[in-house]
């Protein structure tokens, strides 16, 4: 799953809270861009990935900040029930959803949304985060905080996590 609002970032957590009224919960890292946007507009959108989503896909919308690319240049896309873009391609449903609540996590917060639209978009299977790790490579270093793997021969001393934002010090050769 991931997450969109007019920028898209990947979300730690993603899961449905109560039936009546549908809510749902996204929890962030604080330091995310994404976090900033949900916190001012107090709305956002969740579209859940295919399987088959390439990891060009991932990587576009995953491992860059929206505070310096527009992420939907060239990518078709349309806009939810509440004018957020949404792409096109690659997803099995997508949520449109309000927030009720924000609660203070420490390093992350956690958004309790009602959720006020949403759409199944095909029946394809969804993509799990453990497919996810699967596609990635075996090689390289895995942050011991949230799992994220940064495929290289060598870690730089001054990498952050782009999922959790610790430092390198967290990260161990796999």
């Amino acid at each position: 799953m991931y997450l969109i609002h007019p920028i898209k970032l990947d979300l730690n957590s993603f899961f449905q809270l109560t039936d009546d009224p549908l809510q749902v919960c996204v929890v962030l890292n604080k330091k995310n861009y994404t976090t900033e946007l949900i916190k001012d507009s107090q709305i956002f959108n969740c579209g859940v990935l295919i399987q088959s989503t390439s990891m060009d896909i991932i990587k576009h919308f995953g491992y860059q900040s929206g505070r310096n690319v527009d992420k939907f240049k060239d990518i078709p896309y349309f806009e939810d029930i509440q004018h957020i873009k949404q792409i096109k391609e690659n997803i099995a449903a997508t949520f449109s959803c309000k927030v009720t609540k924000e609660l203070d996590v420490g390093t992350h917060i956690m958004f309790i949304a009602n959720v006020i639209d949403c759409s199944i978009l095909c029946d394809d299977s969804v993509l799990t985060y453990n497919d996810y790790h699967m596609r990635k490579s075996k090689k390289g270093y895995r942050c011991t905080i949230c799992g994220f793997i940064y495929d290289g021969e060598l870690l730089p001393v001054d990498y952050i996590c782009p999922i959790c934002k610790v430092d390198a010090s967290y990260f161990e050769k796999i």
